[in-house]
């Protein structure tokens, strides 16, 4: 596996204070009165999610497309009564980065979810080589992103299936049927669920952390893999997704992290450092990394310093 590059691997500069955070807007999606089951025509198969199917339906009084998840199995009421908990929750959350949940049901057995409808689908697999247009779109999940963090949601399934678009190019983060609730009352979320590829390392091996797990700071790592593979256009470690994976466990815990290549800017090659950090307390947070550089390239008059204030332009990085 390729060596980090000795520049990236110097301490960080401090990251912007977190108190720096835009607020969340309102999202329009909120629908104005309850959506009858009865009232809904199922379409198509959109596709399997986590722990269960998704369909588009028509809602026919309004003609409104809505997704409709349908979870898997015939769930112990002990196990119904904490999804009914957890979807009561995320009823609440409302952010236009964000897929709005509208309802749940519980019908047949079957308990599922209605959702915002997204007719530009998952950007799994998408090529985005231009930075302009990926900082835009790590923008848009930042700003969800740290909706969510900011009360107490952390996803923990951050990866680029779960990130969808429409046809107005919004990207929305999507499925949390892995999903906390962080309280000090519960666990640390720490438990193997959602996709090993896009784990950080100390979630894979708790010792690296001490048997300690910030979700927070693994969601930020998520994103951060995330992102680069929009880059690359492939997943960035040297092993595939879907391959061996005790070699890619070995390759996420035991390596360098990945890094952006050196015909990427300064800007998001730093960027992809700061969420990319084996150290978990030195990744930058949502609401700090809302005010890179890299994110706020189109923003100069927002800019607080200059890149060059950050880092020094890395090395090529070694083969």
């Amino acid at each position: 596996l390729p060596q980090r590059a000795p520049s990236l691997a110097v301490p960080l500069p401090l990251p912007p204070s977190s108190n720096s955070a835009p607020p969340a807007s309102s999202n329009s999606n909120a629908l104005p009165q309850q959506v009858n089951f009865s009232e809904l025509d199922r379409v198509n198969r959109i596709g399997s999610g986590t722990g269960g199917t998704v369909y588009k339906v028509v809602h026919r009084p309004s003609s409104r497309p809505y997704a409709l998840k349908v979870i898997y199995g015939n769930h112990e009421e002990s196990v119904r009564r904490q999804i009914r908990r957890e979807i009561e929750i995320l009823r609440d959350v409302d952010h236009p980065n964000v897929v709005k949940c509208h309802e749940m049901y519980d019908h047949n057995g079957e308990i599922q979810v209605l959702l915002e409808f997204m007719d530009g689908g998952s950007l799994e697999g998408i090529l985005i080589s231009r930075e302009a247009n990926l900082s835009d779109l790590a923008r848009q999940v930042l700003s969800g992103l740290n909706y969510l963090h900011r009360r107490h949601i952390v996803h923990r399934d951050i990866k680029p299936s779960n990130l969808l678009t429409n046809s107005k190019k919004v990207v929305k983060i999507a499925d949390f049927g892995v999903s906390r609730i962080l309280d000090q009352t519960m666990d640390p979320c720490n438990s193997s669920v959602g996709t090993i590829a896009y784990m950080s390392p100390e979630r894979i091996n708790t010792d690296l952390n001490h048997g300690l797990y910030d979700g927070y700071a693994g969601d930020i790592w998520s994103l951060g893999v995330s992102i680069l593979e929009f880059y690359l256009g492939r997943f960035p470690f040297a092993v595939g997704r879907q391959g061996d994976w005790a070699s890619l466990m070995c390759a996420i815990c035991m390596s360098q992290p990945p890094e952006a290549p050196p015909t990427a800017s300064n800007e998001f090659r730093h960027f992809i450092s700061c969420c990319l950090q084996r150290d978990p307390a030195r990744r930058w947070s949502a609401a700090q990394l809302l005010q890179h550089p890299f994110i706020l390239r189109g923003q100069p008059h927002q800019v607080a310093q200059n890149l060059h204030q950050l880092l020094p332009p890395p090395p090529p990085l070694s083969s």
